[in-house]
């Protein structure tokens, strides 16, 4: 699918003719060839835009910046708790800014292209978008974390474990497009200039450098955090396995004994041991005889796995 845009009162406004900028959303090939064919781009690099395993470079040509940059992909609750990253190919001439991406989004939404002065303008907020997404999808990785580590806490399975692993593997993902994105921004800075960036385009680029780098610590420390951590989650599934197993243990000791003493004469015989005459009376009383036992045998056993015998 092909959109295309142009700059109207600094406001960005989808338009059929004299467009500024052309947004390619999963093309077909017809397509990417109208496009390479019309402006002469590198048909590897307008693959590579739709790849996510692609990773982030910038291609100076005559006239022409060829940007691969990595920005996050939109969540669903089918993905389970993984957060993938996605490729975003940014083609900037002095005339026409084209974007390919592989799956459609809101790209103009938001404050920050709401005044605009032009299309050198546009690409560095695009770029500033994907840092920004990535911003926001670690807040939620890290919320999610806690939400899940409350439920550890008193899970007894590994279902809550394997969503950990997903969300650090997640965070792999990020870190890596992170950091890849870093050297885009570096390489872009020192060229920048020679494409017509002026003073006021290359402050904003420091900032989106800035945020960049911050979201490279923030996404390091979380994965330093999730790694450290994820062998202590294991151990309190473990731990909550071990409780529950002793307290079935003592459960089990503590029926076990009274039916010692019904197994040894049988139910029939129950009335003469305890030499009542009345049957229903002396299985009645030997059952509350058990119940009282089993009782005070799981009350024994509890003070003396509180006191730690157990672990001994």
């Amino acid at each position: 699918m092909i959109k295309k845009y142009t700059i109207i009162n600094h406001n960005i406004v989808e338009t059929e003719e004299n467009e500024r900028i052309i947004v390619l959303v999963s093309p077909t090939q017809e397509e990417k060839e109208e496009i390479i064919n019309k402006f002469n781009i590198d048909p590897h690099n307008l693959n590579s835009s739709l790849d996510p395993e692609e990773p982030s470079r910038i291609e100076f040509e005559e006239g022409r910046i060829e940007v691969i940059f990595k920005r996050p992909k939109n969540y669903s609750s089918k993905d389970h708790y993984l957060f993938k990253v996605q490729s975003l190919g940014l083609f900037l001439s002095n005339e026409k800014l084209i974007v390919v991406i592989g799956e459609e989004c809101n790209l103009f939404v938001g404050k920050y292209f709401k005044n605009v002065i032009g299309i050198k303008e546009i690409f560095l907020k695009l770029i500033y978008n994907s840092i920004f997404h990535f911003i926001e999808h670690l807040k939620v990785i890290n919320m999610i974390a806690d939400e899940i580590e409350t439920k550890i806490s008193k899970a007894m399975d590994n279902k809550y474990l394997i969503h950990m692993f997903t969300l650090e593997k997640s965070l792999v993902y990020y870190a890596s497009a992170i950091t890849s994105n870093s050297f885009v921004l570096e390489k872009l800075k020192y060229q920048a200039p020679k494409f017509g960036f002026k003073e006021r385009s290359m402050e904003y680029l420091e900032d989106i450098i800035i945020e960049n780098n911050q979201a490279k610590i923030q996404s390091d420390i979380y994965l330093q955090v999730f790694s450290s951590l994820m062998d202590a989650r294991a151990s309190i599934i473990n731990n909550n396995m071990n409780i529950w197993l002793k307290t079935l243990t003592i459960i089990t000791i503590a029926i076990a004994v009274p039916n010692f003493f019904a197994s040894m004469g049988g139910m029939s015989e129950i009335e003469r041991i305890m030499g009542i005459d009345n049957v229903r009376a002396a299985q009645g009383i030997f059952l509350i005889f058990s119940i009282v036992m089993a009782y005070l045998i799981f009350i024994v056993f509890r003070k003396l796995e509180r006191k730690g015998i157990f672990d001994k």
